[in-house]
């Protein structure tokens, strides 16, 4: 299992804020958000796209690989002003 943390816009459009998700073997948090993305037509809505995401509190890209016990938060884009 990992624990996924949901912020800001997504939290609110999947209306969680976290949730333990089962992880396969060798899974990366493409595939993570893949799987996330296959629960319903919300989901796949809020998770298309551009999405920031980090690994244990650490800013990762997309392809980086997951292991059970990681925390893997998402972020929508976000943009100064």
């Amino acid at each position: 299992m990992v624990k996924v943390l949901f912020f800001a816009s997504l939290r609110e459009a999947l209306g969680v804020g976290q949730l333990n998700q089962p992880l396969n073997c060798g899974e990366s948090v493409a595939d993570l958000v893949a799987a996330l993305q296959s629960r319903d037509d919300v989901w796949q809505r809020a998770l298309a796209g551009t999405l920031l995401c980090s690994v244990n509190q650490e800013i990762v890209p997309l392809d980086t690989q997951i292991s059970a016990g990681d925390e893997v938060a998402l972020f929508p884009p976000v943009t100064g002003g």
